[in-house]
């Protein structure tokens, strides 16, 4: 028997800019006054002068295969392509061309309530999103417990989940996902929205549903959580599948088209204003993102400045796998002038021994400052992926830190 979950064959999938996409045949006769007026008269005439359809292809001959039991991250740039193939995998969404085949139930979490009727209790979409899935009435009820409890709603498990904030909305969204007990589980970026917190629980729920033999793909740009999760990640780029491979290599060769810009002399600046670039990880002179616990390290970027800055505060901060800021600094301005001149400026900060628990975590720079012409400018870099290693302990280690403590155990029997 094949151990295959998911196998994608020359996947690809266009779409037409600057066409309604409607399948209606009817139209009312404001609609049809409408579409007569906004007619060019030319195109009345000769079919001659149509301008060309503007094709654009969100994914484009895209093969791969998932296993059984396989944690697959997805990482890519914005319009890579990765929500769109998370939709064709779910059923939402049909391939322009090519074929993707799955063995066994699918879950999926791609937008807030994506399934959810709003105007259905949270008790009532439960039990629509099971049936939906294929599920049991017996089985739904099993979970249904397990589910509310999970998603913290029970005091509103009664209301219109038109009447949820989007935080409970995605509780119950993920809840209803995970625990229905999905051969092949979908998520994608809309954890990013959960508190750290929630964050916490869903990826400690996926990685239950990995450990019970299930598959997940998880889309995030979150490199410290999809490290965590996932042993492969598959790189998209401009629609195409670029690599896949062993997490570390992924993610190094991700961050590398991130760091290098695609005019080195002129990159492109964020609203002509400024522009991060090329963060690195240094210890002990060597550059990289693996240190061992207790290694003093440096982190360093470039900061390209358009425009001059009358006010400025740059930070650096380092958070845990799950989003949790370990470490917050920024220079308030104390040891450095008020103003920033256009140019290239190395940023480079320098961290003593943190003796932080092995794992993964992440690092990114921020900038907020203002103008001489008064524009306020937010700026953050992209995460730097920091892998932390030690000793294992026999126990699984609690807290964050994890220092040289010295042990002295004496016995309290004066004659030894």
């Amino acid at each position: 028997m094949s151990n295959i979950a998911i196998r994608v064959e020359h996947l690809s999938k266009k779409y037409r800019l600057g066409r309604r996409q409607s399948n209606s045949k009817y139209r009312t006769l404001s609609e049809s006054l409408l579409k007569w007026a906004s007619t060019p008269w030319r195109r009345l005439s000769s079919k001659d002068h149509r301008p060309p359809e503007n094709i654009v292809w969100a994914l484009k001959d895209v093969s791969f295969e998932v296993q059984h039991g396989e944690v697959l991250g997805i990482i890519g740039r914005n319009g890579a392509g990765k929500s769109t193939l998370l939709k064709i995998l779910s059923r939402i969404t049909e391939p322009t061309e090519g074929s993707v085949d799955l063995y066994g139930r699918v879950g999926s979490l791609l937008e807030v309530g994506t399934g959810f009727h709003p105007e259905l209790t949270g008790r009532e979409n439960i039990y629509l999103n099971g049936a939906i899935l294929g599920m049991k009435r017996a089985e739904i009820e099993r979970k249904f417990d397990e589910m509310v409890d999970f998603a913290e709603v029970e005091r509103f498990i009664d209301t219109p989940v038109k009447h949820y904030s989007s935080g409970m909305y995605l509780r119950l969204a993920f809840a209803v996902a995970a625990h229905l007990e999905p051969d092949i589980l979908l998520v994608d970026e809309i954890l990013a929205v959960g508190d750290a917190q929630f964050q916490k629980k869903c990826l400690g729920k996926m990685g239950q549903v990995a450990q019970q033999g299930r598959t997940v793909l998880f889309v995030s740009h979150n490199m410290a959580a999809i490290s965590s999760m996932c042993k492969t990640i598959i790189v998209l780029e401009s629609g195409k599948l670029k690599l896949k491979g062993p997490t570390a290599q992924s993610i190094d060769d991700y961050q590398s088209t991130l760091n290098a810009p695609d005019d080195e002399s002129n990159p492109p600046l964020q609203h002509g204003v400024a522009i991060f670039r090329g963060p690195t990880i240094a210890s002990d002179h060597r550059v990289g993102t693996s240190i061992q616990s207790g290694d003093p390290f440096s982190a360093c970027i470039d900061l390209i400045v358009g425009k001059e800055f009358v006010g400025y505060d740059l930070f650096c901060i380092l958070m845990d796998s799950i989003g949790n800021i370990i470490v917050h600094a920024h220079t308030d301005n104390r040891n450095f002038h008020n103003t920033l001149a256009p140019g290239v400026l190395k940023v480079k900060v320098t961290f003593p021994p943190l003796w932080l628990k092995p794992g993964v975590y992440s690092l990114h720079f921020k900038l907020i400052g203002a103008t001489l012409d008064g524009e306020k400018i937010r700026l953050l870099s992209d995460h730097i992926p920091l892998s932390i290693g030690g000793e294992a302990a026999g126990e699984a280690l609690l807290g964050v830190l994890t220092p040289p403590i010295h042990w002295a155990i004496n016995s309290a029997d004066p004659g030894h």
